[in-house]
């Protein structure tokens, strides 16, 4: 039974796959929808620390010294109890989830803390361990549909399940009239490794991945090699949600497999799917996403147990693929960012992720290779506590989520021109 699966091949082994929490695991593809998107430095360098210079009214401000010079951070919104994920609005505001089950609009305001307002009417979450309300996303058609896409951990009779969805948003309200569940996984009673990024295709007529976390099922379960369950798994849909790949010998939707827990995603400029993903006692990983490919968990990691002990087979193995830039010891990397070069030409095409044990912004430079894959810049302030999501923003910034502070925050290029 294993072999095939260490094999690196999705084959069909019948009822050989151990029955290991099957009894309660359930899947759907809802192909009800409200409306369908249209087509359409060395190995480690030294950390850059973070030198606070003041306060400008309630907006924390301060400096950074980083490899392309002084950037300012400034607190756009703060208050957050346990911020997971944010997406900006076509007028600016911007949309912030929080793990318990709440979302607010917040509008930035120069020289001011936002106006931050909450939405209403979102989904029933189950928010326990690492589950709740999870990521969000503003597709690209979000003027014509008004819809906004989200993930959560919903409550089912077998135990919490990833869920993904989308919602009809009034903007003048703040409150979602509609919410359509389109993409369900397994469901199982560990409330850990829920994954769960979105990431908009707009290049595959708004087609959508999202990302699924191995539930804790390995590296005791193979869960996560089976490719007819989508727990441990990159998943392709349609904007109709149905699936949007099918493959022999795996549940249709599933894109990829043996992941232990995907906190990050991103798309490169070329259309390539790149995400970040934690191990367990080292081997967190930045991989390139291939349809059909095979990412190894829990048969070969760059980690071992937290009781010092190794997983699976090692570091390689035939038919798995090797991350592009791996990290050990861990920094538990989360939300992931492939920055356009807007305001700093010197970071085009360089990936950026948080860390959430180590307190800093991670920037990875493809262009330079390193031991462990790319060389990294550490970039860290005080307001750079869990960092738990990072995103370019509209004006070519750098927003990121910290949930030590509970605040949302810019950081930018000192005298780019854009308001203090």
């Amino acid at each position: 039974m294993q072999d095939a699966y260490l094999a690196g091949k999705w084959q069909d082994q019948g009822d050989a796959m151990p029955k290991r929490e099957m009894a309660g695991k359930r899947k759907i593809f809802a192909a009800a929808a409200l409306a369908v998107l249209p087509a359409a430095l060395g190995p480690q360098s030294a950390l850059a620390e973070g030198v606070a210079e003041g306060v400008a009214g309630d907006v924390a401000a301060g400096r950074i010294d980083t490899s392309a010079g002084v950037m300012v951070v400034e607190k756009v919104a703060e208050g957050l109890d346990g911020p997971w994920g944010f997406a900006f609005l076509p007028d600016g505001s911007i949309l912030i989830t929080e793990r318990k089950g709440h979302m607010w609009r917040a509008m930035p305001v120069p020289g001011a803390l936002a106006d931050k307002q909450p939405v209403t009417h979102l989904p029933e979450v189950v928010a326990l361990g690492q589950g709740g309300l999870l990521d969000v996303m503003v597709p690209a058609d979000h003027a014509q549909s008004g819809l906004v896409w989200m993930t959560w951990s919903a409550p089912s009779d077998d135990g919490p399940r990833t869920m993904l969805g989308h919602g009809l948003f009034d903007e003048a309200s703040n409150h979602f009239s509609i919410i359509t569940s389109v993409f369900g996984g397994e469901s199982m009673v560990a409330t850990r490794h829920y994954g769960s990024r979105i990431v908009e295709n707009p290049g595959d007529k708004g087609r959508v991945f999202v990302t699924l976390g191995d539930r804790g099922t390995g590296p005791a379960g193979l869960e996560a090699q089976d490719p007819r369950l989508t727990v441990g798994k990159v998943v392709y849909i349609e904007a109709d949600g149905r699936p949007a790949i099918s493959q022999d010998g795996a549940e249709p939707g599933v894109y990829s497999i043996g992941h232990r827990n995907i906190q990050g995603a991103a798309l490169r400029e070329d259309g390539a799917l790149l995400i970040s993903e934690h191990g367990a006692k080292g081997g967190d990983e930045i991989n390139l996403i291939r349809p059909g490919a095979n990412y190894g968990w829990p048969v070969i990691s760059y980690g071992v147990n937290y009781n010092g002990t190794k997983i699976g087979s090692g570091t390689h193995q035939d038919g798995m693929e090797q991350p592009l830039h791996y990290w050990d010891p861990s920094i538990a990397p989360s939300g992931l960012m492939i920055y356009s070069g807007a305001l700093v030409p010197e970071w085009k095409g360089d990936v950026f992720a948080g860390s959430l044990n180590s307190d800093f912004i991670s920037r990875l430079d493809p262009d330079t290779p390193a031991a462990t894959g790319w060389a990294e810049e550490r970039i860290a302030s005080d307001a750079t506590g869990r960092v738990r999501d990072v995103r370019e923003g509209p004006d070519g910034a750098i927003w990121f989520l910290s949930e030590t502070e509970g605040a949302l925050y810019r950081m930018r290029p000192a005298g780019d021109g854009l308001a203090e």
